[in-house]
């Protein structure tokens, strides 16, 4: 009786653990790392086997589809919530929005030229304090002991992976040419990925998915195309466009796109803080695919710091964040009309407190106990 009663004890408590949002999260965070280990394995072989080092002109090609997917869906919507009105009311948000993400894949990319493979991993992990500081200053978030816990068992996944990078001899596979230039550059890109990650969890809580994918890839692209013909003009008409490079290049630009699209349905599940946390098995899914491609070295390490990461997820999802209760805090994000054209907003009042409601239990993720109408 004894036993079987431990054995119900424990089957509760992992059925508590492991929901159904918690699986979405986890698998989903997966489908996001292995969609940026093919983002990084294209770009190497871009760099490595053709010579083209050339970061804005690859994510040119992102936030042109973004733009000819997103926008168009936007530009057949019906009433006040079309592309027109979008644009109107709130663009220059969108426009900054777009400047930050450029910048931060540009200077995370560019890191790579000055500075190793070890520093940009480590630096690249800034993104998660600044994710939590400005989820706690913008959001209101309320965080728990097993969210500060989680949060560093997964940053502890990270140095073991450094340490099986150092031992294989995976860490010198790029060249240090202005170590500080590199680390800079990747401090800065890794911050500005954090703010942009914020900005997408407003914009998908309070707006739709569409509406921010479709801005920030049309602005992008308009800030994208100025910087590619400023700064890698020549370096393009250089190159020699081979098709096994044209292929590359496509290849990459689809992982991102699909990247770009995944990722407001995972915040949506969970939050920014948490995605961020689950991509860090990302290199761990480049090691695995350069074994094969790039001939690295496997070490145990690696399964280590997999296994440890993933248990940091499952003690940050023990218990779920808060956030504060007052209406006036989010009065300028919300959006009365979005209802009316996407179906991923489920709000048939236009009463401002039934709207702040569904916002605050989104932020909450409680989507089991909604009201009835």
């Amino acid at each position: 009786m004894g036993c079987h009663s431990c054995v119900e004890v424990a089957k509760a408590k992992l059925q508590v653990v492991f929901t159904r949002d918690f699986l979405k999260l986890l698998v989903g965070g997966q489908i996001l790392s292995l969609l940026i280990c093919g983002t990084a394995i294209t770009s190497q072989l871009l760099n490595s086997e053709h010579g083209i080092n050339a970061p804005t002109a690859q994510s040119f090609l992102n936030y042109v589809l973004l733009t000819a997917v997103y926008c168009t869906q936007l530009c057949y919507r019906q009433g006040d919530n079309n592309f027109y009105n979008i644009c109107r009311q709130r663009w220059w948000k969108y426009l900054l929005v777009a400047l930050v993400d450029v910048e931060a894949n540009y200077f995370v990319v560019k890191a790579y030229q000055y500075t190793t493979l070890t520093s940009v991993q480590l630096l690249d992990c800034i993104t998660i304090p600044v994710v939590l500081l400005l989820s706690f200053v913008i959001l209101k978030t309320k965080f728990f002991g097993n969210h500060v816990v989680g949060v560093v068992v997964c940053l502890i996944g990270v140095p073991l992976m450094i340490w099986a990078d150092l031992r294989t001899g995976r860490s010198h596979s790029g060249g240090a040419s202005d170590k500080l230039l590199g680390d800079m550059l990747c401090i800065v890109g890794a911050s500005l990925y954090g703010v942009s990650n914020i900005a997408e969890e407003y914009a998908v809580r309070f707006y739709t998915r569409t509406e921010f994918l479709g801005l920030v890839g049309l602005f992008g692209s308009f800030i994208c195309g100025i910087q590619l013909i400023i700064f890698e003009r020549e370096e393009l008409i250089k190159y020699e466009w081979s098709w096994q490079a044209i292929l590359l290049l496509l290849g990459f630009a689809i992982c991102l796109f699909s990247l770009y699209s995944l990722m407001p349905t995972i915040i949506r599940l969970s939050s920014a803080m948490a995605v961020n946390l689950s991509i860090l098995t990302a290199d761990i899914y480049s090691l695995l695919i350069g074994l094969f491609v790039f001939h690295y070295t496997f070490s145990f390490l690696y399964f280590l710091s997999f296994v440890t990461i993933v248990l940091g997820i499952v003690l940050y999802s023990l218990k779920k964040t808060g956030v504060v209760s007052s209406n006036d805090r989010y009065r300028e994000f919300q959006n009365d009309d979005a209802q009316a054209n996407d179906p991923e907003v489920n709000i048939e009042d236009d009463d401002v407190d039934k709207i702040h409601e569904t916002a605050r239990r989104c932020l909450n993720g409680d989507h089991d106990n909604e009201p009835e109408a």
